[in-house]
């Protein structure tokens, strides 16, 4: 009970709710939740998973918060390799090369590349990365990005994207222990990156300069599943990145020769 107590207390105040606000969402009672936060009283598994939507807990959370108060968890977390995701895999790979020159990668909650197109490959060549020159497996995007002589080294609007970058994956490791674990061990070699003004686009550009001097210029747009009831499934995200000018256009067109992974 003093382990549920305390992993609840914890989520609800992770996300700066007062426990009048959660007893208003969620329908319970101040003085009941009180009672539940303090161990005077045990949570029923309903109660608890009502508790838990108005939180908005992720999938993790929520198992995390149900073990503690002995009640089986609620979501499986599959391998993507395991037999019953194929159908998850066949939609990542139709996400994937629908577009083949546009290049895309599907990360996990850690920002581990899952996968990978020939538009990726292309992109690598162009900056003078091939694929198999990239640090350990399983590679990691922030690893690859933050390293001191990373893919930042070559982005000319480094504070811009890197700030940016850094901030989103820092709001996600909130609720994501081994994500907030890589930041921490990537934080030493960083430089504050202050509040930078927008440019031109609507979007964040990622603007990066080509082994040839060209510059190439992206924005990025993510896709993820909707509903999903798996932490697995949860945490997938496909990142494609397109190209915002046609000289960068041409440029991944005139690099189709360039295998995939």
């Amino acid at each position: 009970m003093r382990r549920m107590t305390a992993t609840f207390a914890a989520l609800r105040k992770s996300r700066r709710v007062s426990q009048l606000e959660l007893s208003l969402r969620a329908g319970v009672s101040q003085r009941h939740l009180s009672c539940i936060e303090t161990g005077r009283a045990r949570a029923g598994r309903e109660t608890l998973i009502a508790l838990l939507d108005a939180l908005g807990a992720t999938l993790e959370e929520r198992n995390q918060a149900l073990l503690a108060a002995g009640y089986a968890p609620a979501h499986a977390e599959r391998a993507l390799d395991a037999p019953e995701m194929a159908p998850v895999r066949a939609a990542l790979g139709q996400l994937l090369h629908a577009h083949d020159q546009t290049p895309a990668l599907v990360l996990d909650g850690e920002y581990n590349v899952v996968m990978t197109n020939a538009g990726l490959a292309r992109l690598l060549a162009l900056l003078g990365l091939p694929a198999e020159a990239m640090p350990g497996r399983p590679l990691n995007l922030l690893r690859i990005v933050f390293a001191p002589d990373g893919l930042r080294a070559l982005c000319i609007n480094e504070a811009e994207l890197c700030g940016e970058m850094w901030a989103r994956a820092s709001r996600e490791a909130e609720h994501l222990p081994r994500l907030r674990a890589l930041l921490d061990e990537l934080r030493a070699t960083l430089q504050p990156w202050g509040r930078i003004e927008p440019g031109g686009l609507p979007v964040l550009a990622l603007r990066l300069r080509a082994t040839d001097g060209r510059t190439l210029s992206f924005f990025s747009a993510f896709t993820s599943f909707g509903t999903p009831l798996d932490i697995t499934l949860a945490s997938l995200k496909v990142e494609h990145l397109f190209p915002a000018d046609e000289a960068t256009r041409a440029a991944l067109a005139g690099a189709g020769g360039v295998a995939s992974d």
